[in-house]
């Protein structure tokens, strides 16, 4: 009976959202890097599946109304986009510059110090697209020879590291436009980042991600330019 009710796509749907809840009330509790909801999440569910050996297809298939939502909000980033359109309209011309600043940088900085420590070609190509979220990351690395596993973690990484880091570093070092942030944090770490942007306002929630798509684009095209050039 127990194991029927924890195998069920109901519980494991409400246990996902629970324990996100949680790790949330937590985090905003204690404000510790480690313990990021999404992180914590993962690594809770992870364990959870391990511990009650269920399969994974099984799990994607019960939290499918999360992938559903996920896609909703998409659309209503999409509406913020477009509340922020004038604005938009004058900063074209820096939107364009700071979009391919992103991506040479975000490129060549791993590229550079991945050589620098004599990896592997496959290795470089699965981690270079950090920036862009996972569904372009692995269309942009699989293709030419990256793994989509390794490629997916530091994706991953990237993203909570900038979520929780992006917006003091910022501060730090004294960007305080709301657009340049927004911008930066969706450059920097995609959707991750772009949800705390939303959090940090409107403006930067639109910015942030305009910035995530322009730089998905760019990696896609740049990346293969680069594998080109080195090898």
């Amino acid at each position: 009976m127990v194991d029927t009710v924890i195998h069920s796509e109901l519980f494991l749907l409400t246990l996902t959202v629970g324990i996100f809840l949680l790790s949330g009330f937590i985090f905003r509790k204690t404000k510790f890097m480690l313990l990021h909801p999404v992180l914590l999440t993962a690594v809770a569910v992870i364990i959870f599946l391990k511990t009650a050996n269920i399969d994974y297809s099984h799990y994607k298939q019960s939290v499918a109304l999360l992938d559903f939502a996920l896609g909703m909000s998409v659309v209503a980033l999409g509406y913020l986009m477009y509340e922020q359109v004038e604005r938009l309209k004058k900063a074209t011309m820096p939107v364009v510059g700071a979009t391919l600043a992103g991506c040479i940088v975000g490129i060549g900085l791993v590229v550079g110090i991945a050589l620098m420590f004599g990896m592997e070609r496959d290795i470089i190509t699965s981690i270079a697209p950090k920036s862009v979220t996972v569904p372009i990351a692995i269309a942009v690395s699989e293709p030419l020879g990256g793994h989509v596993a390794v490629t997916s973690v530091v994706v991953f990484c990237t993203g909570v590291l900038g979520s929780i880091c992006g917006p003091k570093l910022l501060a730090l070092v004294g960007v305080n436009d709301p657009m340049a942030r927004g911008f930066a944090l969706g450059a920097a770490s995609h959707g991750i980042g772009t949800a705390r942007a939303i959090e940090l306002g409107a403006v930067e929630g639109a910015m942030s991600g305009l910035a995530m798509a322009l730089t998905g684009f760019g990696t896609a095209v740049l990346l293969p330019i680069v594998e080109k050039y080195l090898y």
